[in-house]
């Protein structure tokens, strides 16, 4: 049985692990394996929506992967069903063309690929596509990386330090998470409407989750987040049934929706790793957490996750780099963890007097420039 061997291995190519290898190959001269279980023809095809921060669009530029198709946030607008109070964010005030952008998972996929073309030939990189692995096993100076019987030829190959860049892997190994289950679904969809507002992002809390509207295209990307039983009436309601509850539940700002692509649906929960890095391996994006959607965070913070634990590994390959990076990482995962886990439950109490008070702390939070101010440069660049 064949070994190879690399200074690096990352495990999984989504978006978060092109990244870093993106990132590695910029600034370092390390041996990296890339392994990917997914066909990446499959990536790129892959129709779900996502949101990138302004600061994620600098970082991808940064690798050569921007522009690539994506619609841009010029107006966020955050309020709450059947209650006062609202506020809103413009991107013109804090000088950037756009808060964030909505593109499709595939788009995004495909453009780190054709970075990653660039390094075609480039002895320093091996892409291990269609490949499963199926255990990262440490040893005193290496980490052993195992593949699944009848792919890449059974071989087993070792690196200095690894990566783990997809979820589910990394929680079996680390057997300590941050856990909660929001006891919610989400709706996901592409609508149009009766009177579009270009450029405007749409943030409605209701008492069973907030319902979000995304620019994109000539419409907006759904995500209608719900108790289990709702969803399941929603997803069984004709297009003109669902269209009606949709337009009840979020208001006339744009008219009546008009249209809806086929409806997809998934439990929410939160898993945040209480510890990104087990002795020679770290973890990053949705390896390290899979949060709730609610301000589209989750990318962003995998993202920022790459670079810094890149630029940690600029120099050394000695494990004190990975145990830099986590502590590097610390505050901005508590802040953005945090409030994507409190948001939820807390517009979710359902009683009277929550509902106004929620709608006065939006209120106020929209008289306080500083306070917006902060908020909206974590929203798009993070805690640095």
């Amino acid at each position: 049985m064949a070994t190879d061997t690399f200074d690096i291995a990352i495990v999984g190519a989504g978006p978060v692990g092109l990244t870093a290898a993106l990132w590695l190959l910029r600034t370092t001269q390390w041996r990296i394996a890339l392994y990917d279980a997914r066909d990446p023809e499959l990536a790129h095809a892959d129709p779900r929506t996502i949101a990138l921060s302004h600061g994620s669009a600098t970082l991808l530029q940064s690798v050569g992967a921007w522009p690539l198709h994506a619609t841009g946030i010029e107006h966020i607008h955050v309020s709450q069903r059947g209650f006062f109070g609202q506020t809103t964010l413009h991107a013109a005030d804090y000088g950037v063309p756009a808060l964030g952008h909505v593109a499709r998972y595939g788009a995004v996929s495909h453009r780190l690929h054709q970075a990653l073309d660039a390094y075609a030939g480039d002895p320093r990189l091996t892409l291990i596509p269609r490949t499963a692995i199926t255990a990262l096993e440490q040893a005193d100076d290496h980490v052993v990386i195992r593949t699944a019987e009848g792919t890449a030829t059974g071989t087993v190959a070792t690196a200095t330090l690894a990566i783990q860049a997809e979820g589910g892997l990394y929680h079996e190994q680390a057997g300590k998470s941050r856990q909660h289950d929001y006891q919610q679904t989400a709706i996901v969809s592409h609508v149009t409407c009766e009177a579009p507002r270009p450029g405007w992002a749409w943030e409605r809390f209701t008492t069973e989750g907030p319902l979000a509207l995304l620019p994109q295209d000539d419409g907006f990307a759904l995500v209608w987040c719900c108790t289990a039983a709702h969803a399941a009436e929603r997803m069984a309601m004709t297009d003109a049934e669902f269209l009606a509850a949709l337009g009840e539940a979020f208001g006339q700002r744009m008219g009546h929706f008009l249209t809806t692509t086929r409806r997809h649906h998934f439990p929410l929960g939160l898993n945040a790793a209480n510890e990104l890095v087990q002795g020679r391996i770290a973890a990053i994006g949705n390896a390290a957490q899979t949060l709730h959607p609610v301000a589209g965070q989750g990318l962003n913070l995998g993202l920022r996750d790459a670079f810094v634990l890149a630029s940690s590994l600029r120099d050394s390959l000695d494990p004190a780099a990975l145990r830099h990076f986590a502590r590097q990482r610390a505050v901005d995962r508590r802040l953005t963890i945090g409030a994507t886990d409190l948001l939820p439950r807390l517009f979710a109490i359902p009683s009277g007097l929550a509902g106004h008070a929620r709608g006065a702390a939006l209120a106020l939070f929209d008289l306080l420039p500083p306070l917006k101010r902060s908020v909206a440069r974590h929203m798009m660049i993070g805690q640095r």
